[in-house]
């Protein structure tokens, strides 16, 4: 990929929306697939009564809306400001306490896992029915659209046509299976992970544009107890989170 193309995809641009200043890209057509669009707000006029607590509104019960949901509710039920990273705000905005809970889980991926799919690790790559793995870096873009895996050659995978992801684990016990967290982004939800066990690898499925069909690559983390195996694993377990994102951006 030339720097030109790379800068391109990257490049930002400050705007100020109602609801505050974001940093969005410059090229929509670059936007990240975990963010959120800004919801329309209720008309004023529709809002009579604070949307939680029921509390009318009048000269002193001033109203406010949600920067996340859109709805309009009283200080007392909307007084939070949380960072809504999800919607590109430059600072903390304004969120009903519901929506505020989902802010700040939704805070851990991009302050921690969304840094270790950025680094990237090392895994043993096997694409398709090979039965030849090639040990390539795999890497989420800086505008966090593709999954790059370098090695002798460069794929790119767009984040948005993977439709399947299954992490694979070891430590069930007997007669279980070894794949784990299922995740199906066309529209199930993501299984809860497993205490004892361990991430070993993920397998994805994803389609090419302009191909029929589904394509489909293993990762395996190497067999070691070096750094980079805790760092494979590591990106393992931000890529399942991220897989959780991405499922409920096409929800919404």
């Amino acid at each position: 990929m030339s720097s030109e193309v790379s800068a391109r995809r990257d490049a930002k641009k400050l705007v100020r929306s109602p609801s505050g200043l974001r940093m969005v890209p410059e090229h929509r057509a670059f936007g990240s697939p975990f963010g959120l669009e800004e919801p329309q707000w209720v008309p004023d006029k529709e809002c009579r009564r604070c949307m939680q607590c029921d509390a009318k509104f009048d000269f002193l019960t001033r109203k406010h809306h949600c920067r996340r949901c859109g709805k309009c509710f009283c200080d007392r039920c909307c007084s939070q400001k949380v960072p809504l990273r999800r919607m590109c705000f430059v600072d903390p905005v304004r969120q009903c306490a519901e929506c505020a809970l989902v802010s700040h889980k939704e805070a851990e991926f991009y302050d921690k896992q969304l840094k270790v799919l950025l680094s990237g690790a090392t895994f043993l790559v096997t694409f398709g029915n090979s039965e030849k793995p090639e040990t390539m870096t795999c890497r989420l873009s800086n505008n966090q659209r593709y999954l790059f895996l370098d090695g002798d050659s460069h794929y790119e995978i767009e984040i948005v046509h993977i439709s399947t992801v299954q992490i694979l684990t070891e430590g069930f016990p007997p007669g279980e299976k070894d794949i784990h967290a299922y995740t199906s982004l066309r529209g199930s939800q993501p299984a809860s992970e497993g205490g004892n066990a361990r991430a070993t690898g993920m397998f994805l499925q994803y389609t090419v544009p302009g191909t029929e069909g589904v394509t489909q690559l293993k990762l395996t983390a190497v067999e070691d107890v070096t750094v980079g195996r805790r760092q494979a694993v590591a990106w393992l377990v931000a890529m399942h989170k991220a897989a959780k994102l991405l499922y409920e951006s096409r929800d919404q």
